[in-house]
């Protein structure tokens, strides 16, 4: 296997986050109060069933601040968010140095995190099992068929069938392929595709739009697996296969495995951070963060003041609206930390 290398995003003070559940009280989680307006954004689909509740949920708190966000992909959102297209932008991965977003322009927020889910349609096969090694192999289209030697020995006495593999992949530029393909990267020594918002798929591979696209690729094909964000696998039925860890169990994607991948995590100055493929005998390996990336200088007061208030909302009463869309809130410290950028970033 190959070391972590999750230290390439930046550095970290040891012991510097207390991770657990967030505590969503504390701080001011803000009353809209004075503030009106519209605020758009743009950006991943892996965290929109947690946008989508949030925002309905702060439009009971403060009617007055009407927001909308277009789950168009990370890769979208960053380039309008470089385009000055929309307010904020969410992306799952870190921003590039060939986007076109200026350094020093931008601040991630963190919000919550989840597992990317490997979800599979295989008729008869209600468990599956797949080592980092298989998942890579898979992927990059080395194994064609469900009753590969090396699917059927991480699967002692199950029935495989005799068909092909189909692999299911976003199409558009993804965050949650970002933070998939960099699992499959750092974790094993098999995995040559590299890693990005998007890849080379093999060429018999399908591709969907969104993480709902590719949880429909799923569904439509027997013999499919795909890496679809949990919320959208369980709002489409999907069945999940249990990944091997860091420590060598096999992990389903639940919140629980997820919070135990957010222990110990490396997390930068910037709040950048990268929980994939944590030690932990319960850490889901393929757990991704997602963030909110604001701007550094508004031209528009009244625009980053609703901007800071609806992310302080977001930061404190929003969390509690995390597992119930099945994402993980954010541990305490870094919530806390989140809320210190969000003061410094956006000044009164």
């Amino acid at each position: 296997m190959k070391s972590n290398r999750r230290a390439i995003f930046g550095t970290i003070t040891a012991g510097a986050l207390a991770f657990g559940l967030a505590a969503c009280g504390g701080g001011d989680s803000g009353g809209g109060e004075g503030i009106s307006g519209e605020l758009t954004a743009s950006g991943a689909s892996f965290p929109d069933a947690f946008y989508a509740a949030a925002i309905d949920a702060y439009a009971e708190v403060n009617p007055d601040l009407v927001l909308t966000y277009n789950a168009v992909g990370s890769g979208t959102g960053k380039s309008e968010f470089g385009e000055g297209i929309n307010d904020f932008a969410g992306t799952d991965s870190p921003v590039g140095d060939d986007e076109g977003i200026e350094p020093g322009s931008y601040q991630y927020i963190p919000t919550v995190a989840a597992p990317i889910t490997v979800s599979y349609n295989l008729p008869g096969v209600e468990e599956l099992q797949l080592g980092q090694e298989t998942l890579a192999q898979i992927f990059q289209g080395d194994i064609t068929s469900w009753n590969d030697a090396a699917i059927a020995a991480d699967n002692e006495g199950a029935e495989l069938p005799d068909i092909d593999i189909t692999i299911a992949h976003r199409s558009d530029g993804s965050g949650t392929t970002s933070n998939f393909t960099t699992f499959l990267d750092e974790a094993t020594d098999s995995w040559t595709l590299g890693s990005g918002d998007t890849v080379e798929w093999p060429a018999n591979a399908v591709g969907g739009e969104k993480n709902t696209g590719v949880a429909q690729a799923i569904q439509d094909t027997e013999g499919a697996i795909g890496y679809v964000d949990l919320a959208d696998a369980n709002a489409s039925g999907l069945v999940t296969a249990s990944i091997e860890n860091a420590d060598g169990n096999f992990t389903q994607p639940t919140l629980e495995g997820t919070t135990a991948g957010l222990e110990g995590a490396v997390v930068n100055d910037d709040l950048s951070y990268n929980p994939l493929n944590a030690t932990g005998p319960d850490a889901y390996p393929i757990t991704a963060p997602t963030y909110l990336i604001i701007r550094t200088d508004y031209e528009d007061a009244d625009v980053a003041a609703g901007v800071k208030e609806f992310l302080t909302w977001l930061l404190t009463d929003g969390q509690e609206l995390a597992a119930e869309n099945d994402f993980a809130p954010l541990p305490d410290g870094l919530r806390q930390r989140a809320l210190e950028a969000l003061d410094e970033t956006i000044t009164d």
